[in-house]
């Protein structure tokens, strides 16, 4: 019998709070900014720039950019759950805050959050030891405000950094697009890519290749551009796409994506390409299947996961596609696209689904 997708619980509760770093000053605008004891509140364990293992406990990912720029609400949509309509309340960052991801095996790594006002020169910034154990650095710049001051600061974060680590992931993300027409997104993205290229080949850095993705968190291209940055830190993608290609031409899916349930980032797809509206699809059932399973996933006792190895969805859409979930760990689901004739020719291989079970539901 299967059941639906339950909501994975978060080994570490601790995940959600935001770490004062030990041995970096402030850089705010508050009274209270300047005169911190570095050392008050931090939690054991806690590892400062300083630590020798620091860079080999996980990967960091960097958010840079102005300020109000959008870096703290991109980090509260995707990894905290919160509404994009909360985030508007949210105080400008006045610290360097940082945060660990471990949902699974391939979605383990630090988040550190900069404020907008910080001084690359001023000499308690190490950027040295910062750069120095990061895998991937997101600038932020937002497409509604004047950019050309971000594209300044985009320079020499860029530059400061390719000089201490060759093999940081530079991606731009050109934020807050929800507010542009069609037209203008692409105007915007044309001008900061041939910007902010220009001023790299003028300084004699064309070897640095920067990424651009258009994104806001009012729809699901925050998602995707973090997925795509994420995957650049996954040593075993190849291997995972490779399997994937294997699985489709196999089984008669037309596309397979293996998700991060708690995120929604998508960990690897196969090879044909990726589409928004396939990939909001995606996402629109893991967030309907966790709601259906919050309230039927668990045994009339309570007892029990609604997630956990039997955990299976199907859902039938009106245009003789039917999408396909299945548990593949704790943190990780398979999803998938067939065609209806497809999957009734081979359903009994998906899946014992039970259409008589009142917890099954028919989509």
């Amino acid at each position: 019998m299967s059941q639906v997708l339950g909501k994975p619980q978060p080994e570490d509760e601790d995940d959600d709070e935001e770490d004062e770093l030990v041995g970096l000053a402030d850089y705010g605008d508050g009274p209270d900014s300047s005169d911190a004891d570095p050392d008050s509140g931090a939690e054991e364990g806690v590892l400062d720039f300083s630590d020798p293992f620091s860079t080999e406990v996980k990967p960091r990912i960097l958010l840079m950019g102005l300020r109000r720029s959008g870096k703290s609400s991109i980090q509260k949509v995707v990894f905290h759950k919160m509404s994009p309509n909360e985030t508007l309340f949210l105080e400008s960052t006045n610290k360097i805050c940082r945060e660990d991801v471990s949902n699974s095996s391939f979605v383990n790594f630090q988040i550190w959050d900069f404020p907008g006002q910080i001084d690359f020169f001023d000499p308690t910034f190490d950027y040295e030891m910062i750069f120095r154990g990061t895998g991937a650095l997101i600038f932020v710049i937002d497409s509604q405000d004047d950019y050309m001051e971000a594209l300044a600061r985009l320079h020499l974060t860029v530059t400061r950094a390719y000089k201490v680590n060759t093999d940081i992931n530079f991606e731009v993300f050109i934020h807050k697009v929800d507010g542009l027409s069609d037209d203008h997104k692409i105007e915007t993205q044309r001008d900061i890519h041939q910007r902010a290229n220009d001023d790299l080949a003028d300084a004699g850095l064309e070897k640095i290749h920067l990424s651009f993705y258009l994104t806001s968190i009012y729809d699901h291209s925050i998602f995707e551009a973090f997925s795509k940055v994420v995957q650049k830190l996954i040593p075993q993608l190849p291997t995972l796409e490779n399997l994937l290609n294997i699985f489709i031409s196999n089984s008669g899916i037309e596309k397979a994506f293996l998700f991060d349930v708690v995120s929604k980032i998508y960990i690897a797809t196969d090879s044909t390409p990726v589409d928004m509206q396939t990939y909001e699809l995606c996402c629109d059932m893991i967030d309907v299947v966790i709601d259906i399973s919050c309230i039927y996933g668990l045994k009339e006792d309570g007892a029990g996961t609604p997630y956990d190895k039997e955990s299976t969805a199907i859902i039938k859409l009106n245009n003789t596609t039917v999408l396909y979930l299945k548990e593949v760990t704790k943190f990780l689901a398979l999803v998938c696209f067939v065609r209806e004739e497809s999957f009734e020719r081979k359903g009994k291989n998906f899946s014992k689904w039970n259409y008589s079970d009142p917890r099954a539901g028919a989509y």
